[in-house]
């Protein structure tokens, strides 16, 4: 203790008045905005005192709720579901308290109510602060969202031969064909091999195989959320200085200045050719270009909503991925009962978007990964934009946030049998009836058991592509490749970070060429 006492009087001593008044100023605004917050959580904790806490409602003992939360959201949203099912209750986070629901009434009213009431937009900006990270321009006209939607999904049968082919040669690079076991870091390896399959739909080529491209697709999700997490420790007026600390500005110049003499030459062909030229590339940014606003600063926008569509792309399906592989890896058998499938159906029906639609058991095995593990423990998250009362009578005050507390609903015995338990086959036996009914149990469908795409009308617009991408590499993967554990029997553990739950970022998989 002494020595830091004395390292702080020498780091005094060498200070210019002009760094001790800074300094002064920012420790001054630090306290300021800790008891900011502090009282604002007091207040809040007033406001929100008729919904039961699964920990202490005191807002200096709240925060050890709130390091619960940050470290096992899982487990603290579980036993606030075992013991409130059907009514609401509330966890602390950091920055505020976030109200759970559950039960089917009151999911379905989240799910319902209008965007004038509980707002989704509002919800993503509170964690992601978009007005900074992706810019006013994007968030005034979230014009990618659509194209996503409609644009990209609708052309999904065309632009298969295209992605299938780019993530077998991504696979072929990045885990070599070797008679020998050799070890593959799965998380990065799995972006990658994503990342080029989704951008050779998204840019074409040669982009899509840039490496300095790829890298900046992952960058730019992770300087978000270093923004995100500084905006939650600074005062307002400062958000902007904060912003000028990352790379975040840095990464979208460096976007437009690739994409640009793309997007340019498209432009030049279109002002010459008409909007549908001979020989339009059929692909995300010609979309894109095509729904943008005309004019000076057309190509700055196309480019964000590029990278953009890429944070929501890449990062969800490799993080998706990576558990399946995990899982895949750990029994020869799921592997022999995969490749039986795969290989009848390409028997019959080639290699093609409609034949992948018959590879249930691939499909139930995407789904029950995503159903065991998925991408975090909340869904439909939601910011009350005034206040608002479920059919219960719970009241949520304005700028409440209201989530459903999936992961626990993917783990209720009323939902699911044996529902801790891991059955990759699990959705394929239940779609042995051959109705209509069964297609509930496809991976892109979304209702109330299944939350990992939300469900309603803000479901993500881009489930149909992932899961084609997801069960094309799985397809691919267990055709080619051997695959086993790097520890025999020891699946690596996810790690919480607050909602979110990541694979193993550093875990390997052991792969050879296949011998059977």
């Amino acid at each position: 203790m002494s020595c830091v006492f004395s390292w702080c009087s020498l780091s005094s001593a060498t200070m210019s008045s002009s760094d001790l008044t800074f300094s002064s100023v920012a420790i001054g605004l630090a306290i300021c905005l800790v008891v900011s917050k502090w009282l604002k959580s007091a207040r809040d904790a007033r406001k929100l005192s008729h919904i039961p806490s699964v920990t202490f409602d005191l807002p200096l003992l709240s925060y050890i709720g709130a390091f619960q939360f940050t470290i096992a959201s899982g487990d603290l949203l579980q036993k606030g579901y075992n013991k409130y099912k059907g009514r609401p209750f509330k966890v602390p986070e950091f920055l505020r308290w976030h109200v759970l629901v559950s039960g089917n009434t009151l999911v379905q009213e989240l799910r319902r109510a209008g965007d004038d009431e509980l707002s989704v937009e509002e919800a993503v900006n509170a964690m992601l602060y978009l007005d900074h990270t992706f810019g006013l321009e994007v968030v005034s006209n979230m014009y990618q969202v659509p194209v996503t939607r409609i644009a990209l999904t609708r052309n999904l049968g065309v632009l298969y031969p295209l992605m299938r082919e780019e993530l077998v040669l991504a696979h072929r690079e990045y885990i070599p064909l070797s008679k020998e076991w050799i070890r593959v870091g799965v998380y990065n390896t799995i972006m990658k091999i994503v990342s080029r399959a989704s951008n050779r739909i998204f840019v074409g080529l040669p982009l899509c195989r840039d490496p300095e491209f790829m890298q900046l697709n992952v960058d730019f999700t992770t300087e978000v959320i270093k923004v995100a997490l500084l905006f939650g420790v600074v005062p307002t007026f400062m958000r902007g200085f904060a912003t000028k600390l990352t790379s975040l500005d840095k990464l979208k110049k460096r976007a437009e200045e690739l994409l640009r003499p793309l997007i340019e030459e498209r432009l030049k062909m279109m002002e010459e050719y008409g909007d549908d030229w001979h020989g339009k590339p059929n692909d995300m940014l010609s979309w894109l270009i095509d729904a943008s606003p005309k004019g000076e600063g057309q190509v700055q926008s196309v480019a964000l909503r590029i990278v953009i569509t890429n944070f929501g792309a890449i990062h969800t399906s490799s993080m998706t991925f990576s558990h399946v592989l995990y899982r895949i890896a750990s029994s020869s058998q799921y592997q022999t009962e995969l490749r039986e499938e795969v290989e009848n159906v390409v028997k019959q029906h080639g290699w093609t978007k409609a034949s992948l639609d018959k590879m249930v058991k691939a499909d139930s095995f995407i789904k029950e990964c995503s159903r065991f593990y998925g991408v975090g423990s909340t869904s439909l998250t939601r910011i009350a934009v005034k206040d608002f009362t479920f059919s219960d009578g719970t009241f949520i005050p304005k700028g409440t946030m209201v989530s459903a507390s999936s992961r626990a609903i993917h783990f209720d015995e009323e939902n699911y049998e044996n529902a801790t338990a891991f059955d990759p086959w699990r959705y394929a036996e239940l779609s042995k009836s051959g109705d209509t009914s069964s297609l509930r149990n496809q991976f892109v469908n979304t209702h109330y058991d299944f939350q990992l795409f939300g469900i309603g009308r803000h479901a993500c617009p881009g489930r149909f592509f992932a899961s084609l991408e997801l069960k094309s590499m799985l397809a691919d993967l267990v055709t080619t490749y051997d695959m086993k554990l790097e520890r025999d029997g020891v699946i690596p553990s996810p790690t919480w970070v607050g909602a979110t739950v990541i694979p193993h970022r550093t875990a390997a998989v052991m792969f050879r060429q296949r011998q059977s």
